[in-house]
């Protein structure tokens, strides 16, 4: 495992499934790894042992996985070698379905409509289930951003960690899978009432709120580590998303240069282009030989809003730039600055049966 912080993450995803018809959203577990041998089919063989009413596939349609949901007790499906599904353009286009299928089954109320029968009558299909997926490399953005990611890492020399056999551990693994079961059910109506303080917003505290309630139901420590994990596994996927987000990327280093000069009110184009196309690590060079124009960054900017224009500088000088005002709603709304996160909720005292109150 990654971090203590994505074990965490793992065992309360986990106790989420045993309470699936309490969720308004149905958080995703993205299993990655950059490279083969780094234990994300094992995790996945942990997880499908563990969590509720199991669906396990490696290559399936998306009719196939519709029909096999239940609305009123919805199975976990679990899909290893999920980069097969979406490694290249052709085999993306082919899984079109499966990919919209995953994305819709995030939230309750997104059906699918299918004509069938004699008739050609139209039924509607539930798609709301939870979904672990494991893979090499990153899943389609659509997929990640409704998911809890786990990114798994290749042992190095010296770690060692114990072998598993199918025969010897599945007994011990399917025992947690009903104690957490028979703990979680009485507690449905408990899970589906709280709304609790949450460290993130958006689609991230939609997809971390099922593992935050299950934290604050087992009490102890639990509702602190839930938040921690929370905080810091959305906080790294937006590091992730900014270096992948070329605009993303652009306010951000925008904003960086406003700060290193002092926070001026206007900044020059031909200024701000030399502080974006200094930073070496940066996408720019790709731009051209001198990296980005000042058409590149109209142009990249143009989906916000936000144009250059004719501006006189304090030293008495005209020439085209940009007011630092221009960007802060959009900053605001698209890279905000991190800010503190609340503290947990009160933790309940509902102990998981079998340990400590």
């Amino acid at each position: 495992m990654p971090s203590e912080e994505a074990l965490t993450a793992v065992a309360l995803w986990v106790a989420a499934t045993h309470l699936q018809p309490a969720w308004q959203h149905a958080p995703r577990l993205a299993i990655v790894a950059p490279e083969k041998r780094c234990g994300k089919s094992r995790l996945l063989d942990m997880v499908t042992e563990t969590v509720h009413n199991r669906l396990i596939t490696v290559n399936a349609s998306a009719a196939a996985i519709f029909r096999s949901i239940d609305g009123d007790d919805p199975p976990t499906l679990l899909v290893d070698e999920a980069d097969t599904l979406f490694s290249s353009p052709r085999a993306a286009e082919k899984n079109e379905e499966v990919r919209g299928l995953i994305n819709a089954g995030h939230q309750r109320g997104r059906p699918t409509l299918r004509v069938s029968g004699p008739e050609h009558q139209v039924h509607e299909f539930p798609t709301f289930a939870m979904a672990a997926l494991a893979g090499i490399g990153n899943l389609p953005d659509t997929i990640q951003d409704r998911a809890v990611v786990i990114r798994m890492r290749r042992r190095a020399a010296g770690e060692k960690v114990a072998s598993f056999r199918t025969g010897r551990d599945t007994p011990a693994l399917n025992a947690i899978r009903d104690r957490l079961h028979t703990w979680l059910q009485p507690l449905f109506a408990q899970a589906m009432e709280t709304e609790p303080p949450m460290p993130v917003e958006d689609r991230a505290a939609d997809t971390w709120e099922p593992l935050v309630i299950i934290a604050d139901l087992a009490g102890g420590d639990w509702p602190m580590l839930a938040r921690t994990a929370c905080r810091t596994m959305t906080d790294y996927e937006a590091g992730q998303d900014e270096e992948g987000g070329l605009r993303t990327r652009l306010l951000v280093g925008i904003r960086r240069a406003f700060a290193a000069v002092g926070d001026p009110a206007m900044l020059g184009t031909k200024h701000l282009l030399e502080s974006l196309n200094a930073d070496k690590e940066a996408p720019w060079a790709e731009y051209g030989a001198n990296g980005l124009t000042p058409r590149g960054l109209q142009l990249l900017l143009k989906p916000y809003g936000i144009g250059s224009a004719n501006r006189r500088f304090p030293d008495g000088t005209q020439a085209k730039g940009f007011a630092r005002n221009q960007f802060l709603d959009t900053w605001a709304r698209y890279c905000p600055e991190p800010k503190p996160a609340d503290g947990p909720a009160p933790p309940a005292d509902v102990p998981l049966p079998g340990t400590a109150a």
